[in-house]
């Protein structure tokens, strides 16, 4: 960034200079002229641990309610939290900063902020820096971010960079603090898109707030480079702030690290189950943590640190030896994290996140899984629903964790059951990779660690153990979890599919939407704009261009005499693009010419019906599931349609029925379907982020579709009243992945024919077994049993007759060299039928069995006894080349070998052959 951007008149009018950092190379402003370091550590160490910088300790409401009240007082409005997960962005999965909530669509300048200027203190969660969390003694997973935004443009300016850092240090002196003690740091920022130059606020070491002037975005024309990424200017400038409220309530107290200001109790609760309590006891033992907590700002296990080498300049910096350091923090380290990361969970899954493979869920796994193996290595005796537990308690300011702890309790009991399964299957599967490093004598690579823990689950530290126990090293850094969280924070982005005439598209007019205002309406005239291709531009149309998981519509255009099938619908920026089935539907249209269009009216119906159930059994299966419930995805068709649900568990058959009885109330109630277009930051006001359950929509209005106590943004069609969709039929339910169950489903007379073909099941199986079909399930279930004792007698029977055949084979035994070979050929036998025969006969001593069937082609199983093997017999060669003589092949150990082929012609050439090959090898 250019000097110029932070020569600020509050600087020179509040006596600060500006001055280099000789350790950091960083500049700073202070009032201290004396300074010669920027403040903030490692360049500095903590020197506000036993010596707190503002005039009292606050707890965390306290600390929250000041600087709220603060900002309300000089005309802010307070703007209320939004939930941890950004289900408002398609490209993030968590809410990492204040600001998160407001991009793209308000930093963007297309949505107006909901206030201007506003104040908020948003909980967040960055788990970027998971390893350095308990270690640091300042890093959280989740934090509050307590902020004030001012969103200004060029024909309005709320305040800029002057008034910012005013306001800033305006609060920091009414709490008290010295005003020679406060840096600010020149950094520049960048995120989410956007960047700007930022002064990081630093007290004791400490940083205590982000001032970020945000007046750039990512261009590729840019000419201004940040982190190697080029930006231009923006039309809109934004204040966005950051004050860290627990590192505000953490330098209040001046407490060795930050856990112990902001859940002391939860912390000295945990120190007892981990049998850590009589040791704080200990004077030395105290005054070690005290000295490791001023120099804990060393502690940063980012992509380049070695934790090894960051412990050995701690401890030399307090004065004792790596191991003794080491011994005593880890243990308390573990303890920092654990109440660290059950707080994380408590706001994840109190927020509605479900612990799975992708996404969001993927994040809550990994702090779960995390957290779990640290209480493990500490023998905690308690469970991680008991601490969220003490976690809610103290957070009487979010009573709705409270009414979900039941919901909380039941998923980490699932995800616990799930974990333990994950270690039994894993331990095999790490054995099993590292025999194969072992031959090659190498190390097991971090990809490979990183595959096993995304796909299988299981943790590094497992792996690194059991592969120790082999002699087999493991690539291993200190900030694995960091590196994993890293790589599943961002959405995939979603490749744009390109079109050959977008260029072209992009000089015609928008195309009128009909079928908004007009859903009943399935014919129409329009104006053709442009014919290329096989694509047709109208003014007007009623067609329903793809879209939401809804089909396209079809119908045709009829133009004179001349008719073409629309096959297909495209809506490319605005412009509806109708597809003409090009085979046999020749239509000679020009620029301006007038057609008449007519809908599929049968197709629109159902996908309707279709698309109105989907919005019904999704409110059902939230009534009966839980709030938690969020919609994954959704496809409609014509006879049936799906929807994905994130749901922690199968959906058991009973609340099947359940929703399936909710979901036909609503359609027999009848209910007015109401749509309405609301500005997006009305419709959030006013119905809840639960508007985005079936994406985000882009644009400053949302289409807001109201059916029965269902609430969403959605662009497609639907019925006028829910009594129009018909009787709603789930046919299955299935998990399509962790997390996520799949609810089928058909609607109105897609539903009946649906019915219909059950009820053609059910009577077709009873008259099968000639009963009526209320007596169907008890005979099915006499007849499994029938069958499985008759298979009972069936496989006696063949032992029986195994034993037989055995006997009379060893009568018809050739004799060669004291050797019984038994060369015979077994109709009807498969292959485990020939190998349990061949076995039973070498159990005889200087045995050898070679046995041929007919069986569905030809099946060859032989045996030998041990003394015949030691005598030079090799039956697995033996059945490698008779196997070639009946087109097939085989092999296997000198005691043991199967083959076959198709050939049954040749079985007495094989059988002869064999023999010979026998007698060879005696």
């Amino acid at each position: 960034m250019l000097e110029d951007e932070y020569q600020l008149n509050f600087f020179h009018e509040n006596g600060f200079v500006r001055k280099q950092c000789p350790k950091c190379e960083s500049f700073f402003w202070t009032r201290d002229t004396d300074r010669t370091t920027c403040g903030d550590a490692p360049c500095d160490p903590y020197t506000f641990i036993g010596n707190p910088v503002f005039e009292k300790p606050y707890e965390l409401n306290e600390m929250r309610e000041q600087f709220l009240k603060f900002f309300e007082k000089r005309d802010h409005a307070r703007v209320n939290r939004y939930p941890v997960t950004a289900v408002w962005r398609e490209d993030i999965h968590l809410t990492i900063a204040s600001i998160a909530n407001f991009q793209p669509f308000v930093t963007s300048g297309q949505v107006p902020p909901p206030a201007n200027p506003l104040t908020i203190s948003q909980p967040c969660v960055r788990l970027s820096d998971l390893d350095a969390v308990g270690r640091s003694g300042r890093h959280l997973t989740l934090f509050e971010m307590m902020a004030h935004h001012a969103f200004n443009t060029t024909d309005n300016e709320v305040y800029w960079k002057e008034e910012t850092v005013a306001l800033c240090d305006e609060f920091l002196n009414s709490l008290g603090v010295d005003p020679l003690a406060v840096t600010y740091k020149e950094e520049p920022w960048a995120g989410g898109g956007n960047a700007g130059p930022c002064l990081e606020t630093l007290v004791g070491g400490l940083e205590v707030a982000t001032l970020v002037f945000m007046n750039l975005k990512q261009s590729k024309d840019g000419d201004i480079i940040i982190d190697g990424e080029p930006y231009e200017k923006m039309n809109n400038y934004i204040v966005d702030t950051g004050y860290g409220l627990e590192r505000l309530v953490w330098a209040s107290k001046g407490t060795p690290t930050i856990y112990d200001a902001i859940f002391p109790s939860i912390v000295n609760e945990l120190m007892e189950y981990a049998g850590l309590e009589h040791e704080l006891e200990d004077s030395e033992y105290s005054e070690l943590l005290s000295q490791n907590a001023r120099f804990a700002g060393l502690m940063d296990v980012s992509e380049k640190a070695n934790l090894k080498e960051l412990r050995k300049q701690v401890a030399e910096s307090i004065g004792t030896s790596i191991e003794k350091l080491t011994s005593i923090m880890e243990p308390v380290e573990k303890v920092y994290a654990i109440a660290d990361h059950t707080r994380c969970l408590t706001f994840m899954l109190g927020d509605g996140v479900v612990p799975s493979n992708v996404k969001a869920g993927y994040l809550a796994r990994l702090v779960f899984r995390r957290t779990t193996r640290m209480m493990r290595e500490l023998g905690m005796d308690i469970s991680i629903s008991d601490i969220i537990r003490m976690h809610i308690d103290k957070l009487q300011e979010y009573p709705e964790f409270e009414d979900r702890f039941d919901l909380i309790e039941d998923i980490i009991q699932h995800e616990e059951d799930k974990f333990e399964e994950t270690l039994n299957r894993g331990i095999k599967m790490i054995q099993k990779m590292a025999k194969q490093y072992k031959k090659q004598n190498e190390k097991i690579p971090l990809d490979k660690l990183i595959e096993m823990y995304d796909s299988h689950g299981i943790p590094p530290e497992i792996a690194e153990d059991v592969a120790s126990d082999m002699g087999v090293e493991v690539e291993l850094p200190d900030n694995f979890y960091s590196i994993v969280a890293e790589r599943h924070s961002m959405a995939k982005e979603k490749e744009k599919p390109s079109f050959p005439f977008e260029e072209r598209i992009s000089k015609l007019p928008q195309t009128k939407l009909l079928f908004y205002n007009e859903p009943n309406r399935m014919e129409f005239e329009a104006v053709v704009l442009d014919v290329f291709d096989n694509y047709i531009v109208l003014d007007r149309t009623l067609f329903y261009p793809e879209g939401g998981g809804q089909p396209a519509d079809k119908g045709v255009i009829i133009a004179d005499d001349e008719t073409a099938k629309v096959v297909d619908v495209k809506n490319i920026k605005n412009v509806v693009l109708h597809e003409i089935d090009s085979v046999g539907n020749e239509i000679s249209l020009r620029k301006g010419d007038l057609v008449t269009c007519k809908i599929d009216s049968e197709r629109r119906a159902s996908h309707a019906k279709h698309h109105t159930a989907t919005h019904i059994v999704n409110d059902a299966a939230k009534k009966v599931l839980g709030t938690h419930i969020w919609q994954a995805g959704a496809q409609k068709f014509e006879d049936r349609a799906r929807l994905d649900l994130s749901h922690y568990k199968r959906i058991k058959r009973d609340e099947i029925k359940r929703i399936e009885l909710i979901a036909n109330g609503t359609v027999m109630e009848n209910k007015r379907v109401v749509t309405e277009w609301v500005n997006r930051n009305n419709a959030e006001k006013r119905y809840g982020l639960n508007v985005y359950q079936g994406g985000v929509p882009p644009g400053k209005k949302l289409r807001i579709l109201k059916v029965g106590d269902d609430i969403e943004a959605c662009g497609g069609t639907h019925c006028s009243y829910t009594g129009y969709v018909g009787p709603i039929k789930i046919l299955k339910s299935e998990r399509i992945q962790d997390g996520v169950e799949r609810l089928e489903f058909s609607a109105g007379e897609a539903a009946v024919k649906s019915m219909q073909e059950i009820e053609d099941t059910l009577q077709d199986s009873s008259g099968a077994l000639r009963v009526l079909p209320e007596h169907l399930p008890n005979t099915i279930e006499r007849f499994f049993e029938e069958w499985k004792q008759f298979k009972k007698e069936n496989e006696k029977l063949k032992e029986e007759l195994a034993d037989i055949r055995v006997q009379q084979m060893m009568q018809d035994a050739i004799t060669h060299d004291g050797n019984h070979i038994i060369a015979q050929k077994v109709p009807d036998s498969d292959s485990k039928e020939l190998q349990k025969m061949a076995g039973e006969l070498v159990k005889n001593n200087s045995t050898i069995a070679l046995l041929i069937s007919d069986y569905n082609g030809v099946k060859i199983a032989a045996a030998a006894s041990k003394d015949a093997v030691n005598n030079g017999i090799n039956v697995g060669d033996v059945v490698k080349e008779i196997s070639s003589i009946v087109g097939g092949g085989g092999g296997g150990r000198p005691d043991m070998a199967q083959g076959g082929g198709t050939e049954t012609s040749r079985i007495d050439e094989a059988l002869n052959t064999g023999v010979d090959r026998i007698k060879e090898q005696l």
